[in-house]
């Protein structure tokens, strides 16, 4: 374990606090102690917010190796996808996601519950409802359910089903940083990448920049 205020960094297949500062620390100690006296996840996710919005409001903790693009990035358009802490058991991460200016994500759902907020910069986000039963898992049919803008310091919820598909592009005119706190190990998760027109549903694993999966989830 890390002490405080310092960071490991560089190609890790690492756990627990990759950038080990006590904003981070603080986050991470608050979601494991209401995830156990907190049955309920959304319950849990509201009583989150006041934490995960200190994290958002707190500035110069975020390594800028961990705030830069990534033109190698499994993402695709330069997104960099940069795990800040892992739990070994695949229960909890916190990870940076840099969106280069006018880029975006493909459409693609999370699969757990959590938070999501920007750190810098401004995104669109556009989420998507499915309004096929889910019998065919490698088609969806997606209605949009809403469109927001989100800027610095603001956030929102993840709990599946509702609400977890998605996609978000960088309005700024420069990267956006978005900081995600998830009941999974979202890189290292075979997930769905999806394409409103055909319907056509792709399993994806988006992975880290600066981490490795050691195996599929």
């Amino acid at each position: 374990m890390c002490d405080f205020g310092q960071h490991r960094n560089g190609d890790t297949n690492g756990f627990g606090f990759i950038v080990d500062v006590p904003e981070i620390r603080s986050l991470i100690f608050e979601t494991r102690r209401l995830t156990e006296e907190i049955a309920d996840p959304k319950a849990r996710v509201d009583a989150l917010r006041p934490a995960f919005a200190t994290l958002l409001a707190a500035d110069g903790w975020l390594p800028e190796e961990y705030a830069k693009p990534d033109s190698k990035s499994a993402m695709g358009g330069g997104i960099g996808q940069y795990a800040l802490y892992r739990a070994e058991n695949g229960s909890l991460c916190l990870f940076s996601l840099v969106i280069p200016a006018g880029a975006q994500t493909p459409i693609h759902d999370h699969l757990a519950w959590g938070l999501i907020g920007v750190y810098r910069g401004v995104q669109d986000e556009t989420v998507y409802h499915r309004s096929d039963d889910g019998g065919d898992e490698s088609r969806a049919t997606l209605e949009i359910a809403r469109r927001q803008t989100v800027k610095h310091g603001e956030f929102y919820t993840l709990l599946p089903p509702i609400d977890d598909i998605h996609y978000v592009k960088t309005v700024s005119d420069f990267p956006s940083i978005s900081i995600h706190l998830l009941a999974n190990d979202t890189g290292c998760l075979t997930r769905h990448r999806f394409d409103a027109t055909t319907g056509v549903v792709t399993p994806f694993r988006s992975g880290y920049s600066n981490a490795k999966c050691e195996k599929a989830l």
